[in-house]
Protein backbone atom coordinates (compact mmCIF):
# COMPACT_ATOMS: atom_id res chain seq x y z
CA UNK A 1 0.00 0.00 0.00
CA UNK A 2 1.44 3.37 -1.00
CA UNK A 3 1.68 5.96 1.74
CA UNK A 4 -0.81 8.22 -0.04
CA UNK A 5 -3.47 5.52 -0.11
CA UNK A 6 -6.18 5.48 2.55
CA UNK A 7 -7.04 1.80 2.11
CA UNK A 8 -5.35 -1.15 3.79
CA UNK A 9 -6.41 -4.54 2.45
CA UNK A 10 -5.67 -8.21 2.99
CA UNK A 11 -8.86 -9.10 1.13
CA UNK A 12 -9.14 -12.64 -0.17
CA UNK A 13 -5.59 -13.77 0.62
CA UNK A 14 -6.79 -16.88 2.43
CA UNK A 15 -4.37 -16.35 5.30
CA UNK A 16 -4.63 -18.45 8.46
CA UNK A 17 -3.36 -16.17 11.19
CA UNK A 18 -3.53 -17.69 14.64
CA UNK A 19 -1.09 -15.67 16.75
CA UNK A 20 0.33 -12.17 16.99
CA UNK A 21 3.51 -13.48 15.36
CA UNK A 22 1.50 -14.85 12.44
CA UNK A 23 -0.13 -11.47 11.84
CA UNK A 24 2.86 -9.19 12.33
CA UNK A 25 4.50 -9.66 8.87
CA UNK A 26 1.25 -8.66 7.15
CA UNK A 27 0.49 -5.37 8.95
CA UNK A 28 3.64 -3.28 8.59
CA UNK A 29 1.86 -0.96 6.13
CA UNK A 30 -1.16 -0.71 8.40
CA UNK A 31 1.07 0.34 11.28
CA UNK A 32 2.86 2.94 9.17
CA UNK A 33 -0.04 4.66 7.43
CA UNK A 34 -3.11 6.67 8.24
CA UNK A 35 -6.10 4.79 6.80
CA UNK A 36 -9.81 5.38 6.46
CA UNK A 37 -10.74 1.85 5.35
CA UNK A 38 -9.51 -1.65 6.17
CA UNK A 39 -10.54 -4.83 4.36
CA UNK A 40 -9.68 -8.07 6.12
CA UNK A 41 -12.33 -10.31 4.59
CA UNK A 42 -11.47 -13.73 3.25
CA UNK A 43 -8.90 -14.68 5.90
CA UNK A 44 -9.22 -16.55 9.18
CA UNK A 45 -8.04 -14.89 12.39
CA UNK A 46 -7.40 -16.44 15.77
CA UNK A 47 -7.54 -14.87 19.22
CA UNK A 48 -3.90 -13.75 19.27
CA UNK A 49 -4.08 -12.24 15.81
CA UNK A 50 -7.27 -10.35 16.68
CA UNK A 51 -5.71 -9.02 19.87
CA UNK A 52 -2.78 -7.49 17.98
CA UNK A 53 -4.96 -6.30 15.12
CA UNK A 54 -7.28 -4.58 17.57
CA UNK A 55 -4.38 -2.78 19.21
CA UNK A 56 -3.20 -1.44 15.86
CA UNK A 57 -6.69 -0.46 14.68
CA UNK A 58 -7.28 1.43 17.92
CA UNK A 59 -4.62 3.94 16.81
CA UNK A 60 -6.33 4.71 13.49
CA UNK A 61 -8.43 7.67 14.55
CA UNK A 62 -9.51 8.46 10.97
CA UNK A 63 -10.78 4.95 10.23
CA UNK A 64 -14.27 5.08 8.70
CA UNK A 65 -14.87 1.60 7.26
CA UNK A 66 -13.96 -1.75 8.82
CA UNK A 67 -14.71 -4.76 6.63
CA UNK A 68 -14.43 -7.77 8.92
CA UNK A 69 -16.56 -10.13 6.85
CA UNK A 70 -15.66 -13.83 6.73
CA UNK A 71 -12.72 -13.72 9.17
CA UNK A 72 -13.55 -16.70 11.38
CA UNK A 73 -13.90 -19.59 8.94
CA UNK A 74 -12.73 -22.83 10.55
CA UNK A 75 -12.48 -21.31 14.03
CA UNK A 76 -13.70 -23.18 17.10
CA UNK A 77 -16.87 -21.98 18.78
CA UNK A 78 -14.98 -20.96 21.92
CA UNK A 79 -12.44 -18.89 19.94
CA UNK A 80 -14.81 -16.51 18.21
CA UNK A 81 -16.28 -14.58 21.18
CA UNK A 82 -12.86 -13.66 22.59
CA UNK A 83 -11.39 -12.84 19.19
CA UNK A 84 -14.42 -10.73 18.26
CA UNK A 85 -14.32 -8.96 21.61
CA UNK A 86 -10.67 -7.95 21.15
CA UNK A 87 -11.54 -6.40 17.80
CA UNK A 88 -14.75 -4.64 18.80
CA UNK A 89 -13.39 -3.34 22.11
CA UNK A 90 -10.47 -1.78 20.24
CA UNK A 91 -12.51 -0.01 17.58
CA UNK A 92 -15.37 1.11 19.82
CA UNK A 93 -13.79 4.49 20.53
CA UNK A 94 -12.84 5.35 16.95
CA UNK A 95 -14.78 8.59 16.39
CA UNK A 96 -15.14 8.35 12.60
CA UNK A 97 -15.85 4.62 12.23
CA UNK A 98 -19.28 4.73 10.61
CA UNK A 99 -19.36 1.43 8.69
CA UNK A 100 -18.91 -2.07 10.08
CA UNK A 101 -19.21 -5.19 7.92
CA UNK A 102 -19.43 -8.53 9.71
CA UNK A 103 -21.09 -10.56 6.97
CA UNK A 104 -20.53 -14.32 6.74
CA UNK A 105 -19.31 -14.80 10.31
CA UNK A 106 -21.04 -17.46 12.40
CA UNK A 107 -22.27 -15.70 15.53
CA UNK A 108 -25.58 -17.08 16.73
CA UNK A 109 -26.38 -17.24 20.43
CA UNK A 110 -23.00 -18.53 21.54
CA UNK A 111 -20.98 -15.64 20.13
CA UNK A 112 -23.33 -12.67 19.94
CA UNK A 113 -22.51 -11.06 23.29
CA UNK A 114 -19.53 -8.85 22.27
CA UNK A 115 -21.40 -7.76 19.14
CA UNK A 116 -24.51 -6.81 21.09
CA UNK A 117 -22.48 -4.69 23.53
CA UNK A 118 -20.64 -2.96 20.66
CA UNK A 119 -23.79 -2.14 18.71
CA UNK A 120 -25.45 -0.68 21.78
CA UNK A 121 -22.55 1.72 22.35
CA UNK A 122 -20.90 2.76 19.09
CA UNK A 123 -22.70 6.04 18.40
CA UNK A 124 -20.86 6.91 15.13
CA UNK A 125 -22.46 3.86 13.45
CA UNK A 126 -24.22 4.65 10.16
CA UNK A 127 -23.97 1.47 8.10
CA UNK A 128 -24.30 -2.06 9.54
CA UNK A 129 -23.77 -5.21 7.49
CA UNK A 130 -24.82 -8.41 9.26
CA UNK A 131 -25.66 -10.88 6.53
CA UNK A 132 -25.50 -14.66 6.94
CA UNK A 133 -24.47 -14.79 10.60
CA UNK A 134 -26.69 -17.62 11.87
CA UNK A 135 -28.39 -15.38 14.41
CA UNK A 136 -31.77 -17.04 14.87
CA UNK A 137 -34.75 -15.26 16.47
CA UNK A 138 -33.31 -14.96 19.99
CA UNK A 139 -30.00 -13.42 18.92
CA UNK A 140 -32.04 -11.37 16.43
CA UNK A 141 -33.95 -9.86 19.35
CA UNK A 142 -30.71 -9.06 21.15
CA UNK A 143 -29.26 -7.36 18.06
CA UNK A 144 -32.42 -5.31 17.48
CA UNK A 145 -32.61 -4.32 21.14
CA UNK A 146 -28.98 -3.22 21.07
CA UNK A 147 -29.77 -0.94 18.14
CA UNK A 148 -32.66 0.53 20.12
CA UNK A 149 -30.19 1.25 22.94
CA UNK A 150 -27.88 2.81 20.38
CA UNK A 151 -30.62 5.24 19.37
CA UNK A 152 -30.94 6.48 22.94
CA UNK A 153 -27.18 7.01 23.14
CA UNK A 154 -27.16 8.88 19.83
CA UNK A 155 -29.87 11.19 21.16
CA UNK A 156 -27.94 11.76 24.38
CA UNK A 157 -24.71 12.50 22.50
CA UNK A 158 -26.48 15.08 20.30
CA UNK A 159 -27.82 16.81 23.39
CA UNK A 160 -24.21 17.17 24.51
CA UNK A 161 -23.40 18.94 21.25
CA UNK A 162 -21.76 16.06 19.40
CA UNK A 163 -22.22 15.70 15.64
CA UNK A 164 -23.66 12.20 15.51
CA UNK A 165 -24.90 10.55 12.28
CA UNK A 166 -28.18 8.72 11.96
CA UNK A 167 -28.25 4.98 11.37
CA UNK A 168 -28.80 4.81 7.60
CA UNK A 169 -28.18 1.20 6.54
CA UNK A 170 -29.07 -2.17 8.03
CA UNK A 171 -28.31 -5.32 6.04
CA UNK A 172 -29.46 -8.35 8.00
CA UNK A 173 -30.44 -11.18 5.66
CA UNK A 174 -30.14 -14.97 5.80
CA UNK A 175 -30.25 -14.93 9.59
CA UNK A 176 -33.42 -16.88 10.49
CA UNK A 177 -34.86 -13.85 12.29
CA UNK A 178 -38.36 -15.31 11.95
CA UNK A 179 -41.52 -13.88 13.50
CA UNK A 180 -40.16 -14.11 17.02
CA UNK A 181 -37.81 -11.14 16.61
CA UNK A 182 -40.09 -8.85 14.61
CA UNK A 183 -41.47 -6.95 17.60
CA UNK A 184 -37.91 -5.96 18.52
CA UNK A 185 -36.99 -5.04 14.94
CA UNK A 186 -40.16 -2.99 14.50
CA UNK A 187 -39.26 -1.04 17.64
CA UNK A 188 -35.74 -0.25 16.48
CA UNK A 189 -36.93 0.91 13.05
CA UNK A 190 -39.56 3.10 14.65
CA UNK A 191 -36.72 4.79 16.56
CA UNK A 192 -34.14 4.95 13.75
CA UNK A 193 -36.68 6.60 11.46
CA UNK A 194 -34.09 8.33 9.26
CA UNK A 195 -32.88 4.98 7.94
CA UNK A 196 -32.38 4.83 4.17
CA UNK A 197 -31.58 1.21 3.27
CA UNK A 198 -32.94 -2.01 4.79
CA UNK A 199 -32.32 -5.49 3.41
CA UNK A 200 -33.74 -8.41 5.40
CA UNK A 201 -34.02 -11.14 2.78
CA UNK A 202 -34.49 -14.85 3.43
CA UNK A 203 -35.21 -14.67 7.14
CA UNK A 204 -38.17 -17.02 7.46
CA UNK A 205 -40.48 -14.16 8.44
CA UNK A 206 -44.13 -15.11 8.03
CA UNK A 207 -47.16 -12.88 7.34
CA UNK A 208 -47.83 -11.86 10.95
CA UNK A 209 -44.22 -10.82 11.43
CA UNK A 210 -43.98 -8.98 8.12
CA UNK A 211 -47.23 -7.14 8.86
CA UNK A 212 -46.00 -6.04 12.28
CA UNK A 213 -42.61 -4.99 10.92
CA UNK A 214 -44.29 -2.86 8.27
CA UNK A 215 -47.13 -1.26 10.21
CA UNK A 216 -45.38 -0.76 13.57
CA UNK A 217 -41.84 -0.15 12.42
CA UNK A 218 -41.14 0.67 8.80
CA UNK A 219 -44.13 2.99 8.41
CA UNK A 220 -42.04 5.48 10.40
CA UNK A 221 -39.06 5.26 8.03
CA UNK A 222 -40.09 8.17 5.86
CA UNK A 223 -36.63 8.62 4.32
CA UNK A 224 -36.35 5.04 3.10
CA UNK A 225 -34.67 4.60 -0.30
CA UNK A 226 -34.22 0.82 -0.49
CA UNK A 227 -36.35 -1.91 1.08
CA UNK A 228 -35.65 -5.55 0.29
CA UNK A 229 -37.77 -8.18 2.03
CA UNK A 230 -37.50 -10.85 -0.65
CA UNK A 231 -37.82 -14.55 0.10
CA UNK A 232 -39.90 -14.12 3.23
CA UNK A 233 -43.66 -14.77 3.30
CA UNK A 234 -46.15 -11.94 2.82
CA UNK A 235 -49.25 -13.63 1.42
CA UNK A 236 -52.34 -11.44 1.39
CA UNK A 237 -52.04 -10.14 5.00
CA UNK A 238 -48.48 -8.95 4.38
CA UNK A 239 -49.47 -7.39 1.08
CA UNK A 240 -52.32 -5.52 2.81
CA UNK A 241 -49.86 -4.21 5.38
CA UNK A 242 -47.50 -3.13 2.61
CA UNK A 243 -50.34 -1.34 0.85
CA UNK A 244 -51.11 0.57 4.06
CA UNK A 245 -47.61 2.00 4.44
CA UNK A 246 -45.98 2.18 0.99
CA UNK A 247 -47.34 5.64 0.14
CA UNK A 248 -45.41 7.06 3.09
CA UNK A 249 -42.07 6.22 1.48
CA UNK A 250 -41.95 9.14 -0.90
CA UNK A 251 -38.18 8.82 -1.47
CA UNK A 252 -38.24 5.06 -2.17
CA UNK A 253 -36.12 4.02 -5.15
CA UNK A 254 -36.08 0.23 -4.86
CA UNK A 255 -38.69 -2.17 -3.49
CA UNK A 256 -38.04 -5.91 -3.32
CA UNK A 257 -40.87 -8.22 -2.29
CA UNK A 258 -40.22 -11.08 -4.71
CA UNK A 259 -40.62 -14.76 -3.80
CA UNK A 260 -43.01 -13.87 -1.00
CA UNK A 261 -46.34 -15.35 -2.15
CA UNK A 262 -47.89 -11.92 -2.29
CA UNK A 263 -50.92 -13.29 -4.19
CA UNK A 264 -52.77 -11.81 -7.12
CA UNK A 265 -55.11 -9.83 -4.89
CA UNK A 266 -52.17 -8.58 -2.86
CA UNK A 267 -50.52 -7.30 -6.03
CA UNK A 268 -53.70 -5.41 -6.91
CA UNK A 269 -53.86 -3.78 -3.48
CA UNK A 270 -50.22 -2.69 -3.54
CA UNK A 271 -50.51 -1.50 -7.15
CA UNK A 272 -53.52 0.61 -6.25
CA UNK A 273 -51.42 2.49 -3.70
CA UNK A 274 -48.46 2.80 -6.06
CA UNK A 275 -50.73 4.32 -8.71
CA UNK A 276 -51.48 7.30 -6.44
CA UNK A 277 -48.16 8.94 -7.33
CA UNK A 278 -46.72 9.04 -3.81
CA UNK A 279 -43.73 6.91 -4.86
CA UNK A 280 -42.62 9.03 -7.78
CA UNK A 281 -38.94 8.19 -7.29
CA UNK A 282 -39.34 4.39 -7.43
CA UNK A 283 -37.00 2.98 -10.10
CA UNK A 284 -36.88 -0.77 -9.41
CA UNK A 285 -39.73 -3.08 -8.38
CA UNK A 286 -39.11 -6.79 -7.69
CA UNK A 287 -42.28 -8.90 -7.48
CA UNK A 288 -41.18 -12.18 -9.09
CA UNK A 289 -42.64 -15.57 -8.03
CA UNK A 290 -45.65 -14.06 -6.27
CA UNK A 291 -48.63 -15.88 -7.86
CA UNK A 292 -49.58 -12.71 -9.74
CA UNK A 293 -52.18 -13.39 -12.43
CA UNK A 294 -53.34 -11.35 -15.43
CA UNK A 295 -55.46 -9.07 -13.26
CA UNK A 296 -52.55 -8.38 -10.95
CA UNK A 297 -50.29 -7.75 -13.93
CA UNK A 298 -52.72 -5.20 -15.34
CA UNK A 299 -52.82 -3.37 -12.03
CA UNK A 300 -49.02 -3.20 -11.99
CA UNK A 301 -48.93 -1.92 -15.56
CA UNK A 302 -51.49 0.75 -14.72
CA UNK A 303 -49.51 1.80 -11.63
CA UNK A 304 -46.30 2.04 -13.66
CA UNK A 305 -47.98 4.32 -16.18
CA UNK A 306 -50.02 6.46 -13.81
CA UNK A 307 -48.10 6.68 -10.56
CA UNK A 308 -44.49 5.57 -11.11
CA UNK A 309 -42.88 8.03 -13.54
CA UNK A 310 -39.32 7.01 -12.57
CA UNK A 311 -39.81 3.24 -12.87
CA UNK A 312 -37.05 1.71 -14.98
CA UNK A 313 -37.14 -1.99 -14.15
CA UNK A 314 -39.73 -4.48 -12.94
CA UNK A 315 -39.01 -8.15 -12.23
CA UNK A 316 -41.97 -10.42 -12.89
CA UNK A 317 -40.45 -13.86 -13.41
CA UNK A 318 -42.36 -16.91 -12.26
CA UNK A 319 -45.85 -15.44 -12.04
CA UNK A 320 -49.12 -16.70 -13.50
CA UNK A 321 -49.88 -14.86 -16.69
CA UNK A 322 -49.30 -15.43 -20.38
CA UNK A 323 -46.19 -14.15 -22.12
CA UNK A 324 -48.62 -12.75 -24.70
CA UNK A 325 -50.55 -10.70 -22.16
CA UNK A 326 -51.38 -7.19 -23.39
CA UNK A 327 -50.43 -5.65 -20.06
CA UNK A 328 -46.97 -7.19 -20.28
CA UNK A 329 -46.50 -5.75 -23.73
CA UNK A 330 -47.68 -2.35 -22.49
CA UNK A 331 -45.18 -2.45 -19.63
CA UNK A 332 -42.33 -3.38 -21.95
CA UNK A 333 -43.23 -0.59 -24.34
CA UNK A 334 -43.54 1.97 -21.53
CA UNK A 335 -40.12 1.19 -20.04
CA UNK A 336 -38.47 1.08 -23.46
CA UNK A 337 -39.83 4.55 -24.21
CA UNK A 338 -38.47 5.82 -20.89
CA UNK A 339 -35.08 4.32 -21.56
CA UNK A 340 -34.85 6.05 -24.91
CA UNK A 341 -36.03 9.33 -23.44
CA UNK A 342 -34.15 9.41 -20.14
CA UNK A 343 -31.43 6.78 -20.40
CA UNK A 344 -28.81 9.00 -21.98
CA UNK A 345 -25.68 7.85 -23.75
CA UNK A 346 -24.43 5.50 -21.03
CA UNK A 347 -27.39 3.18 -20.52
CA UNK A 348 -26.81 0.12 -18.31
CA UNK A 349 -29.17 -2.38 -19.90
CA UNK A 350 -29.63 -4.40 -16.70
CA UNK A 351 -31.12 -1.34 -15.02
CA UNK A 352 -33.97 -1.16 -17.50
CA UNK A 353 -36.86 -3.26 -18.75
CA UNK A 354 -39.21 -6.05 -17.77
CA UNK A 355 -37.85 -9.39 -16.57
CA UNK A 356 -40.78 -11.72 -17.15
CA UNK A 357 -39.68 -15.22 -18.17
CA UNK A 358 -42.11 -17.77 -16.81
CA UNK A 359 -43.02 -21.40 -17.31
CA UNK A 360 -46.13 -21.21 -15.16
CA UNK A 361 -49.61 -21.66 -16.52
CA UNK A 362 -51.71 -18.58 -17.08
CA UNK A 363 -54.30 -17.87 -14.41
CA UNK A 364 -56.83 -15.31 -15.54
CA UNK A 365 -59.41 -16.09 -12.89
CA UNK A 366 -60.54 -13.99 -9.97
CA UNK A 367 -58.84 -14.36 -6.63
CA UNK A 368 -60.25 -16.92 -4.23
CA UNK A 369 -61.34 -14.78 -1.30
CA UNK A 370 -61.73 -17.78 1.01
CA UNK A 371 -58.23 -19.11 0.33
CA UNK A 372 -56.69 -15.71 1.07
CA UNK A 373 -58.79 -14.75 4.09
CA UNK A 374 -56.90 -13.03 6.90
CA UNK A 375 -57.05 -14.14 10.48
CA UNK A 376 -56.58 -10.70 12.04
CA UNK A 377 -57.82 -11.66 15.47
CA UNK A 378 -55.01 -14.19 15.94
CA UNK A 379 -52.07 -12.22 14.55
CA UNK A 380 -51.05 -10.15 17.59
CA UNK A 381 -51.44 -13.05 20.00
CA UNK A 382 -49.44 -15.34 17.73
CA UNK A 383 -46.65 -12.80 17.29
CA UNK A 384 -46.38 -12.15 21.01
CA UNK A 385 -46.18 -15.87 21.72
CA UNK A 386 -43.41 -16.38 19.18
CA UNK A 387 -41.46 -13.44 20.62
CA UNK A 388 -41.72 -14.94 24.11
CA UNK A 389 -40.58 -18.34 22.85
CA UNK A 390 -37.63 -16.79 21.06
CA UNK A 391 -36.52 -14.99 24.22
CA UNK A 392 -36.70 -18.21 26.21
CA UNK A 393 -34.14 -20.00 24.02
CA UNK A 394 -31.04 -20.84 26.06
CA UNK A 395 -28.06 -18.53 25.72
CA UNK A 396 -24.73 -20.31 26.17
CA UNK A 397 -22.02 -18.03 27.58
CA UNK A 398 -18.98 -19.14 29.56
CA UNK A 399 -17.45 -16.94 32.26
CA UNK A 400 -14.69 -15.69 30.00
CA UNK A 401 -17.16 -14.39 27.42
CA UNK A 402 -19.27 -12.74 30.13
CA UNK A 403 -16.20 -10.96 31.49
CA UNK A 404 -15.22 -9.73 28.03
CA UNK A 405 -18.73 -8.50 27.37
CA UNK A 406 -18.86 -6.58 30.65
CA UNK A 407 -15.54 -4.97 29.76
CA UNK A 408 -16.90 -3.89 26.39
CA UNK A 409 -20.12 -2.53 27.88
CA UNK A 410 -18.14 -0.33 30.29
CA UNK A 411 -16.06 1.15 27.48
CA UNK A 412 -17.55 4.45 26.32
CA UNK A 413 -16.90 7.16 23.76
Amino acid sequence: MASSTKLFSLEGKGLKLDTEADLEPHIAELRANDVDEVRLLGNTLGVGACKLLGEVLATKKNLQVANLADIFTGRLLNEIPEALSFLLTSILNLPKLNTINLNDNAFGLNTQAPLVAFLASHVPLQHLYLNNNGLGPHAGILIADSLSELHAKKVAARKEGQDIPDLETVICGRNRLENGSMTAWAKTYSLHNKIKEIRMVQNGIRPEGISHLLTEGLKNATELRILDLQDNTLTLPGAKALAKVVAGWTLLQELGVGESLMSAKGAVLVSKELSKGKNAKLETLRVQFNDINARGLKSLADAAKIGLPALKRIELNGNMFSEDDESLAALQELLEERKEKFGGDSVVEDDWGVDSLSDLESDDGEDDEEDEEEEDEDEVEKLNKEAEEAQEDPVIKDKEVEDLTKKLEKTGI
